[in-house]
């Protein structure tokens, strides 16, 4: 199976190239994100839980990802080509509990995505987002949380990555089309 972590700062691109790869490599898309916020929708006690971090640019803990993710693998069909993980791990302890997710099915992450972008491209990207979906974290002051978090906690895992030999950066600056290029010529690499 080809299991990809796409990574990168919010808004550079993670959920625009995971649905290109979901349709190019017939892979199945998780966004832990979309879960969440289904879950917050719905209010339920995990959404609840959930809001509460997110409003404040923080990140969910590690607990109730993990334990939701499990489910989500456990509940995959057999003959998956493999998955896009969106949103995790965000954390080394996350990519651990992954690794150990995948171990027990008998797979593994083929790699990383990095998708790099300059800080003031991600804030003026997020920001016209928020104008188009109405989300509550894509306002300006939430939006420096939420990158603060990610260079603090989040960005350390590239580094976990770079040393079992999975991360790839990739220039998430550009046409859209010009990135998916940039991926697949990547993904010749890890999927044989």
């Amino acid at each position: 199976m080809l299991n990809i972590v796409i990574f990168g700062a919010p808004g550079s691109g993670k959920g625009t190239q995971s649905d290109l790869l979901k349709k190019n490599y017939d892979l199945v898309h998780i966004s832990t994100g979309d879960v969440l916020r289904t879950e917050i929708k719905n209010e339920t006690e995990l959404g609840k839980i959930a809001k509460e971090y997110i409003d404040k640019g923080q990140l969910v803990p590690d607990e109730l990802i993990c334990d939701m993710l499990d489910v989500k693998l456990s509940s995959l069909s057999d003959g998956v080509k493999g998955v896009i993980f969106d949103g995790f791990p965000r954390t080394v302890a996350q990519a651990e509990a992954l690794e150990e997710m995948l171990a027990r099915r008998g797979e593994e992450v083929s790699v990383l995505l990095d998708l790099q972008v300059e800080e003031a491209e991600l804030v003026s990207r997020l920001l016209e987002r928020g104008k188009i979906s109405g989300r509550s974290d894509d306002n300006e002051d939430t939006i420096l949380s939420r990158l603060k978090v990610y260079h603090s906690q989040t960005a350390p895992l590239a580094e976990y990555y770079l040393n079992k030999g999975k991360h790839v950066a990739i220039n998430g600056i550009g046409a859209i089309e010009e990135i998916f290029s940039r991926i697949k010529e990547t993904l010749k690499r890890f999927n044989g």
